[in-house]
């Protein structure tokens, strides 16, 4: 059956609260933990050698839509009416948009040391404790626009820059390509200087806290801006119905710096031996609107 997903900022009161009620489920499960560590376990990076299949790497959008997916799977389990929301961090772009309320993910860190008291998942309401990851303490962490090097949201003219790229991807792969949608999207730095993160990468400095590094899905924001990460994705392919859906088509060859680091259009994501060519479309699993 399709399901729907939509913009946080229609969601009612009453669908704020059963996203909530059933993210805190999985948490209470032991669940949730689980996907903290599947990203961070995935979390590697041009520098750290071997294979690459969910960051700085081609494979970024499949890996992050069966993973979202398997989240939205859990939710289910609990309310089977609940679908993950996605964030259009281009227009609500201020910690005043809803979906920082109290009724729905909290607000910003306190000063010092960026604890989160606001909300559902605030520490001191007893349901969300970090375990995995942690840092400074077991409570949720945020750092809104990161006072100490302040940076905006993305614009929609940033975004817009991303969704021109014709191409999906272009060699060398990784997080120095010069051109293809998925670096200019994925946003790893070009230049020095204060804009050196761009779209997703810059949303998880925005947020900061959490949402910084590996364990970044010990925000529950992680999920609403990786649906909307996806829903660019979808949008990128219908902008540009010719071009090739996922890039490289064949595997670079010898003594390319490349080779068994990264996956091509017929290989198969880990860890859940998912091919890449059943996350090019979802339309058969769910629509936006």
């Amino acid at each position: 059956m399709v399901h729907t997903r939509q913009n946080q900022n229609t969601l009612t009161k009453a669908q704020k609260r059963r996203f909530v009620d059933a993210v805190l489920a999985v948490k209470k499960s032991g669940r949730y933990d689980d996907f903290v560590r599947t990203h961070i376990d995935f979390y590697q990076g041009d520098g750290d050698g071997g294979l690459r299949v969910a960051h700085m790497t081609p494979s970024f959008f499949p890996w992050h839509r069966k993973f979202l997916l398997e989240f939205e799977r859990a939710l289910q389990k609990v309310d089977a009416g609940v679908t993950v929301p996605y964030w259009d961090w281009t227009a609500d772009r201020t910690p005043a948009a809803s979906l920082w309320g109290e009724d729905f993910l909290g607000g910003n860190g306190r000063g010092g040391d960026r604890r989160v008291t606001t909300g559902p998942f605030a520490r001191a309401h007893g349901h969300w404790t970090v375990t995995v990851a942690v840092t400074d303490g077991d409570f949720l962490m945020r750092d809104f626009g990161r006072p100490q090097a302040p940076l905006e949201l993305p614009d929609k003219a940033e975004l817009e820059s991303a969704m021109r790229e014709s191409a999906y991807d272009a060699s060398p792969w990784n997080s120095t390509a010069s051109s293809g949608f998925r670096n200019a999207f994925e946003g790893w730095p070009s230049r020095l200087g204060d804009r050196t993160w761009y779209n997703h990468n810059r949303v998880h400095r925005w947020v900061s806290g959490h949402m910084l590094g590996a364990g970044s899905v010990n925000d529950p924001v992680f999920w609403l801006h990786h649906a909307f990460v996806d829903l660019c994705w979808s949008r990128w392919h219908e902008r540009h119905p010719d071009a090739a859906p996922y890039l490289p088509a064949e595997r670079p060859g010898l003594g390319d710096a490349q080779r068994k680091k990264i996956l091509i259009a017929g290989d198969t994501m880990t860890p859940w031996n998912t091919p890449i060519r059943d996350m090019l479309e979802h339309k058969s699993l769910y629509r936006y609107v």
